[in-house]
């Protein structure tokens, strides 16, 4: 199927933007190629210091210098879910590397932060910025050029956009991104989302509440649900980065295992010394971050990637903006219900087809760039194949399925769920958002109703818990952007407003900070920009203002009259709080540099 125009016109306007700086991007790509390998240009106390911790067979083969070396970046942690399973990575990838003949190192690890765990608390201010934190280590592990070629281990929120960003670095360099998998299906997402608005309404204790999120969050692998974490998964499936297929097959799995070995094998193959080389630099051009959103409106995938993507497209050179989303999402029909857009977890879209046949039907429409590079192969049709495992043991990789397993979880494009995508760009006097339609019901996307001004969460609960927010209403959650106190999440917001909406309030959500994939059934503009911090709109807004939401139209409005509107001071606030503690005094820096959220929220 040719390309559909619109998409080819949206890439041409990407490319066109970007010429300048992609151009100067590939230069330096192209400078480092012809460095190529550049560990035999070592000095010998710098090539033994390289090698010294080696076995004796890795060493005479480093000291050679005639076999690729592997470079593994390593996320792994034993408190998160996510990342335990990649303790016993570097010991499988080389062995396996060493049975081909080359070699492998650790070169570094990264950190990998939980949003789960810091909900709510000084440490998810940490959360957002701990991606450039990433990328930096990334660059100071691949620094020391003794690699033909890296893997990389991470899954969650901010790790994964962090080691693309990092990787873009040393964009000559072929890398795959080698993931661990989802847990299995604990309860279902909406029986605990249940009891937590029974919690926020005082009808469930803690230990209930407690019981409940240990039967969901119970085992290693990603969290179920269609958040963040499971997004960057099917993000680099779609943008090349993935073995096909590779996304949710489940951790400590023989299949797992046997796609984490051919990952080594492949990346020997299209590393510098390989046949086929493929450095990530080149992979991830234009087309790849339109597929990737494409991917990603097809899906219903997390509002945080209108960051995310920003940011790693800037690290090659691509400037994406917000206005690429919302007419990449108008031509994109909607395929997966997955919760919080649907009932359904991962593991159930995975055996419903998952991402391979998500590929497979948006190519057949010419939604994507079948031409892209991949990591796998030489276009992003390699990426519609599945994999499993033969009578021997042995990996084998099968087309698509035809037919989806379950069309409540995932449809053809025939039959699409929506005919737009899952996320949608508002604009109007209050500056610009996004907002996450697809787990919003139709009826409840337009929202006209007075504010309710809050300048953190904490005091959206302590008014819910009085009895306060009665009758319709727009909470304004504001002072929540990058620059104010690192844009965190929100999802403390959540069961409240959903409880009110429950009871046939009209709600609805206006923040500069985020609310994640989990953003669910009360319509919410986020990432609102310029933020309060910046003297945006959203900081002259006053109690009882009427606020228009309508993610239909796209517009977010404050009807007030437009010469008292533009008479009024911009309030302020004492941040001095989020300055300290939790480590945030460490990121005074990230928080004084940082871009705005259309921009990617980076401080690098």
């Amino acid at each position: 199927m040719a390309l559909d125009a619109r998409v080819g016109e949206i890439t041409e306007r990407i490319r066109a933007r970007s010429r300048d700086s992609r151009a100067r991007y590939l230069e330096r790509v192209a400078a480092q190629v012809e460095k190529r390998p550049t560990r035999s240009k070592l000095g010998c106390a710098n090539l033994a210091h390289g090698f010294a911790a080696c076995g004796p067979e890795a060493k005479a083969r480093l000291a050679a210098g005639e076999t690729p070396n592997i470079g593994i970046v390593t996320a792994y942690n034993d408190m998160l879910s996510a990342h335990r399973p990649y303790e016993r990575y570097p010991a499988l990838i080389r062995a396996e590397a060493e049975r081909l003949g080359a070699t492998a190192q650790v070169a570094g690890g990264v950190p990998a932060m939980c949003d789960g765990v810091t909900q709510g608390e000084a440490g998810m201010e940490l959360s957002l910025f701990s991606r450039d934190v990433i990328a930096m280590a990334t660059g100071v592990a691949l620094s020391h050029q003794m690699f033909d070629g890296a893997l990389m281990l991470g899954i969650c929120d901010k790790i994964v956009p962090g080691l693309v960003i990092g990787s873009l670095a040393f964009g000559h360099l072929p890398v795959i991104f080698v993931p661990s998998g989802p847990m299995t299906t604990g309860i279902s997402n909406g029986e605990k989302n249940r009891v937590r608005q029974l919690y926020a309404e005082g009808k469930a204790t803690k230990a209930d509440l407690l019981e409940s999120e240990s039967k969901s969050y119970h085992g290693i692998g990603t969290c179920t649900f269609y958040g963040t974490a499971n997004s960057n998964q099917m993000l680099m499936e779609f943008m090349g980065l993935h073995l096909p297929g590779a996304s949710f097959v489940p951790p400590d799995t023989e299949l797992r295992d046997a796609l984490t070995r051919a990952a080594v094998a492949r990346v020997l193959e299209i590393g510098s010394r390989g046949t086929s080389f493929t450095p990530i630099g080149e992979v991830l051009d234009e087309r790849a971050f339109v597929d990737g959103i494409v991917g990603l409106m097809a899906t219903g995938g997390s509002t945080n990637h209108t960051l995310h993507l920003v940011a790693m497209a800037r690290a090659a050179g691509i400037a994406l903006n917000w206005d690429d989303f919302a007419d990449l999402s108008a031509i994109t029909p909607l395929l997966v219900r997955a919760y919080p857009n649907g009932a359904a977890d991962v593991n159930a879209l995975h055996e419903a087809g998952g991402v391979p046949f998500v590929i497979r039907e948006l190519l057949g429409a010419g939604l994507l760039h079948a031409d892209a590079r991949t990591v796998g192969g030489a276009s992003l049709a390699e990426q519609t194949r599945t994999p499993s495992l033969d009578a021997s043991g042995a990996l084998v990789f099968a087309p698509a399925r035809e037919a989806s397993g379950d069309e409540s979880v995932v449809r053809p494009i025939v039959r699409p769920f929506e005919a737009v995508g899952g996320l949608e760009l508002l604009t109007g006097n209050l500056g610009r958002a996004v907002i996450k339609t697809s787990s919003v019901a139709p009826d409840r996307r337009i929202v006209e109703a007075p504010a309710r001004v809050f300048d953190d969460q904490e005091a959206v609960q302590q008014a819910f818990r009085a009895g306060e927010l009665t009758g319709d209403f727009v909470a304004v959650v504001r002072f929540q952007g990058p620059r104010a106190n690192g844009m965190p999440e929100l999802h403390k917001l959540t069961p409240p407003l959903g409880v009110l909406q429950d009871r046939g309030q009209k709600v609805a959500l206006v923040t500069d900070g985020r609310m994640s994939g989990a953003s669910g059934k009360v319509p919410a503009a986020i990432h609102l920009s310029p933020e309060a911090a910046d003297g945006g709109p959203i900081a002259r807004i006053r109690d009882g203002d009427r606020i228009r939401l309508d993610a239909t139209t796209g517009r977010l409005d404050v009807l007030v009259d437009p010469a008292e509107w533009s008479s009024r001071q911009a309030a302020t606030a004492d941040l001095s709080a989020s300055g300290w503690g939790a480590g945030r005094e460490l990121f005074a820096t990230f928080r004084n540099t940082v871009g705005s959220a259309e921009e990617g929220a980076s401080s690098l």
